[in-house]
């Protein structure tokens, strides 16, 4: 009696602990992509999504997953990277390998009407099969007794695909115009190093950039909506800092990405006006809200911002995600900034964290946490311009 209560309690918990692992049944390339499909809904959270270098590799740890059988996966072969392989890694935990031998922007997403797929974009660019890196050459010498190989490492140069496409970016406030302040620490000085770290990320994918200031100085309303139209900018994108009164500052914080329109919502008036204080300052008063308000708002430039608002802040927040726990998605708001009126293109501003909230501040101000949200900026930049590209001869 005493073995079959221990077999009936062995086969009740392997049950529960199959029961509670999903599985990876099918692997497929459709439309330029790598289709994975599972028996039942699977979270993206835990998906580990990192990359590789000599040779680039694209790696995706599925956590609590196993294979179907041995076959998923197998054989999967496309000219957009060099191999693509799917194993069982650990037990209960299926890696995704794409070899590319260059970096490229890699966002996979889950299609909005299933919850059961994961689909990886492959590059759009073709690659061969050689196994050689391609930042490597050999040179072969001699010498009297024997000869021998010296393996040289060759300069990268990134292809300029987009040189003529410019891209402005705004660091918000500077000169005597501070901005927000905690703890010592005040905003102008934070969203010029993000920008600048913003702008080398840019340049890294081939795009042309333009900073509205390099250094610590003030420009006045006019100054900052006419730069993208006059440069014929791409995109326009202006970085802040967020901050609360002092009764809040240790509950609110969080990223944030909003587009110019009219809105209802408290929170979203709030932080525009205060945004907005400074930089009404010496706008003149032929300057009429209304007229200018109008004028943007009906305009087919909303629709755009909005698209390249959630393309920005997705990517924010997964590279954010990958790295530090806690993190606070504010998702994509919109509200009557007037940095973002007057300009005719796609604008958005970035509100990259609470500088009142202490912890979020003494992140914000590390060089890692700032790469990561200039990597997630340019990265959405990049993803919207290339969809653009898609809908439209742009």
């Amino acid at each position: 009696m005493k073995l079959f209560k221990i077999f009936l309690l062995f086969i009740l918990s392997s049950t529960l602990l199959f029961s509670s692992v999903i599985i990876l049944k099918k692997a497929e390339l459709q439309k330029g992509e790598l289709r994975l499909h599972f028996n039942r809904t699977y979270d993206k959270k835990q998906i580990k999504h990192f990359a590789l270098t000599r040779p680039y590799r694209e790696v995706f740890d599925l956590k609590n997953t196993r294979l179907a059988h041995k076959r998923v996966g197998k054989n999967l072969q496309s000219t957009h990277c060099r191999s693509l392989r799917i194993s069982q890694y650990k037990r209960d935990i299926v890696r995704v390998v794409i070899e590319t031998g260059r970096a490229y922007s890699c966002t996979p997403y889950k299609p909005i009407f299933t919850h059961k797929d994961y689909h990886i974009p492959l590059p759009k660019f073709s690659v061969t099969k050689s196994k050689k890196p391609p930042y490597s050459k050999k040179v072969k010498k001699k010498s009297k007794k024997t000869s021998f190989i010296i393996v040289t490492k060759e300069k990268i140069t990134p292809k300029r695909v987009h040189k003529h496409e410019l891209i402005v970016i705004d660091a918000g406030h500077g000169g005597h115009d501070t901005g927000a302040i905690g703890g010592g620490k005040r905003e102008k000085d934070l969203v010029l190093q993000v920008a600048k770290r913003l702008e080398k990320q840019l340049k890294r994918k081939g795009y042309a950039v333009y900073m509205t200031r390099k250094r610590d100085r003030f420009l006045k309303l006019p100054q900052r909506t006419r730069i993208a139209d006059k440069k014929n900018a791409k995109v326009f994108i202006s970085i802040h800092a967020n901050s609360v009164p002092k009764r809040k500052r240790n509950k609110v914080q969080g990223v944030e990405t909003f587009f110019l329109q009219t809105t209802r919502d408290a929170k979203s008036q709030r932080i525009a006006a205060r945004e907005n204080r400074a930089v009404l300052k010496g706008a003149g008063s032929k300057l009429s809200k209304k007229v200018i308000v109008d004028s943007v708002l009906n305009g087919p430039k909303i629709v755009q911002s909005n698209k390249l608002a959630i393309d920005v802040q997705r990517r924010i927040m997964t590279n954010l995600h990958s790295r530090y726990k806690g993190v606070r998605d504010g998702g994509v708001r919109h509200a009557p900034f007037w940095v973002l009126v007057g300009a005719s293109r796609p604008s958005i501003l970035v509100e990259v964290g609470y500088i009142s909230h202490p912890r979020e501040r003494k992140r914000l101000f590390t060089a890692r946490y700032q790469e990561l949200i200039a990597k997630g900026i340019a990265e959405g930049v990049d993803n919207y311009l290339v969809n653009r590209k898609k809908e439209i001869d742009f």
